[in-house]
C-alpha cells in the first residue's frame, strides 16, 4: 500500500507520541520505527499538499494499540513484583514458634550484639631497681630482705573485661611474673563472673581478692595504681610471704545498703580459704597458698565486711571486716584463724590518707592463742606532676607463731616521691627503713618505672 503523507501528518504524529507516551520506555523505539522508516522518508520529498485523513487515523489507531500494550506490560510487571518474596530485613524477625524449643536458639543469637561481648584488655607493668645494706649471706637473713641490688621485671598484668549482657560481666587478671629463682610463670590472679541485679544486689563467683580491710580490694596487681613502689607488707601477696589470705576462690555478695547520706555498703564472701602457710627456708613462701582446685578440708572460709561512704565528707570511707577459717597444717591439730580489720581512708585527687589496723588470731586446738597485730598509715600530697608520700607500717608476730614464724617483728617508715611525666607513666623513688627483732635494721632504696598500656 502506498502512503501519501504530508508534514502536517508528521507533526500530528509527533505531538500524539509526545503527549501520550512521554516518559515511557517504548517512545524511542516507536519514533525510530515510524520516523525512520525508509519508505516514509522517500515519500516525504514528493508528498502532495493535501491531508490524507485515512492515513492519519491508521497511525493514531496504531499508537493507541501500542499504548494499550505498554499498559498491560506495566500491570504484569507490578503484579510480579507484588508476588516476589519480602526483603531480608523482614525475615530477620520470624514469628515465634513455641512448639519447637531448639529453634528458639538461632533467634536469640541473632538478637545478640557481638560488639558487647568483645574482650577489652588493659595492660600494666613496671621495672624496678632496688637494693639494701643487709648482709645477704648471714644466717639471720630473713625472707624477702636478703636480695642483692638488682633490676627486677615486675608483674606484666593483663586486665581483661567483657560485658556478656546487661547484667552479666566478666573480668580477669592474667599476670606474667618472674620469681626469686629467675623463672617466669603465669598466674590467673583474678577470674570473676558477676551478676548485677541492681545497686543493692551483686553476685560474683570465681577467684577474687578477699575484702579484708581496704587496700586489698582498692589496689590489685599493678604498681601503677599505687602511690608507693609496693604494697604494705601486711597486704603482700601470699607467694611473697604476706600473712593474709589475699586471694580466695568461691562466691561473694556485695552492694549498697539503703541508708541515705550515710552510704553503707556490705560484702559477704564464702570460699576455700588458703592452704595452711608452711615455712619454706629461706624464702618463707607457700606457692600453693591459694586453693584454686581443692580445699584442704571441708570447712569454708567466711568473710563479712561493712563500710560507709558518707555524702557529707567526699572521699571518706570507714569500715571493718571479720574473717574466719579453719586450717589443717598437716598435723592432727586444727587451727582456727580469725582476722578482724578496721580502716579509715580519706582520698581526694590531690590528697590521700590511708589508715588500717588488724589483728590475726590463731587458735590451735587445745593450745594457746596467738595474736598478731599489724597496721599502717600512709599520707601523700600532690603538687602538679609530683606527689611526695610517707608511710609507716608495723607487724608483730610471735617467734613461736604456728603458721608464719619467719615474720616476727617488722616495722619502720618509708619516704618517697612519685612523678607522673605523662598520664601513662609513673616514676617513683623510695627509701625504706625496716627494724627487725634480734637483727640489724635494713636501709633500702628503690627506683621504679610503672606504666600502663
Amino acid at each position: 500500500m502506498k502512503y501519501s503523507t504530508l508534514p502536517q501528518i508528521r507533526a500530528l504524529f509527533a505531538m500524539k507520541l509526545i503527549g501520550r507516551m512521554c516518559g515511557r520506555l517504548m517512545l524511542p523505539l516507536l519514533l525510530g520505527m515510524v520516523v525512520g522508516t525508509p519508505l516514509l522518508c522517500a515519500q516525504q520529498i514528493n508528498a502532495p499538499s493535501d491531508l490524507n485523513q485515512q492515513t492519519s487515523q491508521l497511525l493514531l489507531r496504531r499508537i493507541d494499540q501500542l499504548e494499550g500494550r505498554v499498559t498491560e506490560l506495566e500491570a504484569a510487571l507490578a503484579k510480579t513484583a507484588t508476588a516476589a518474596p519480602s526483603p531480608a530485613p523482614s525475615q530477620a524477625a520470624p514469628p515465634p514458634q513455641p512448639e519447637a524449643g531448639p529453634q528458639a536458639q538461632p533467634a536469640e543469637s541473632q538478637g545478640m550484639d557481638m560488639n558487647k561481648t568483645l574482650l577489652r584488655i588493659r595492660g600494666f607493668s613496671d621495672i624496678t631497681f632496688h637494693g639494701n645494706d643487709h648482709i645477704h649471706d648471714t644466717p639471720q637473713c630473713q625472707a624477702y630482705t636478703c636480695f642483692p641490688s638488682s633490676f627486677t621485671i615486675g608483674q606484666v598484668n593483663l586486665f581483661v573485661t567483657s560485658d556478656l549482657s546487661e547484667r552479666f560481666k566478666f573480668l580477669s587478671e592474667i599476670v606474667f611474673e618472674s620469681d626469686e629463682f629467675n623463672n617466669f610463670g603465669v598466674d590467673l590472679e583474678r577470674m570473676q563472673l558477676q551478676y548485677s541485679q541492681n545497686d543493692y544486689l551483686n553476685i560474683s563467683v570465681g577467684r577474687y581478692h578477699t575484702a579484708i580491710g581496704y587496700y586489698n580490694t582498692a589496689y590489685h596487681h599493678s604498681t601503677w595504681f599505687q602511690t608507693t613502689t609496693g604494697r604494705p607488707f601486711l597486704f603482700e601477696f601470699e607467694d611473697k610471704g604476706g600473712p593474709l589470705p589475699i586471694h580466695n576462690v568461691g562466691a561473694s555478695l556485695f552492694g549498697r545498703i539503703p541508708s541515705g547520706a550515710v552510704g553503707l555498703h556490705y560484702v559477704v564472701e564464702i570460699g576455700n580459704g588458703r592452704d595452711s602457710r608452711s615455712y619454706v627456708p629461706p624464702l618463707g613462701q607457700n606457692a600453693t597458698a591459694v586453693q584454686n582446685y581443692v580445699d584442704e578440708n571441708s570447712h569454708k572460709a567466711f568473710n563479712v565486711a561493712l563500710f560507709a561512704r558518707p555524702d557529707s565528707i567526699r572521699g571518706l570511707q570507714v569500715g571493718f571486716s571479720a574473717y574466719h577459717d579453719v586450717l589443717t597444717p598437716g598435723v592432727p591439730v586444727r587451727i582456727g584463724e580469725t582476722i578482724l580489720a578496721a580502716h579509715a581512708v580519706f582520698i581526694r585527687p590531690n590528697f590521700e590518707w590511708l589508715n588500717e589496723a588488724l589483728v590475726i588470731r590463731h587458735t590451735p586446738q587445745g593450745g594457746r592463742v596467738f595474736d598478731t597485730p599489724g597496721g599502717y598509715t600512709q599520707i601523700s600530697k600532690r603538687f602538679g606532676s609530683y606527689r611526695p608520700y610517707f608511710r609507716y607500717q608495723y607487724l608483730n608476730a610471735a617467734d613461736s607463731e604456728p603458721l608464719f614464724p619467719d615474720i616476727r617483728l617488722r616495722a619502720g617508715p618509708s619516704l618517697g616521691v612519685r612523678y607522673d611525666p605523662t598520664d601513662f607513666v609513673a616514676l617513683k623513688f623510695q627509701y625504706d627503713y625496716t627494724s627487725l627483732r634480734a637483727n640489724p635494721a635494713i636501709n633500702g632504696l628503690a627506683l621504679q618505672a610503672g606504666f600502663t598500656f
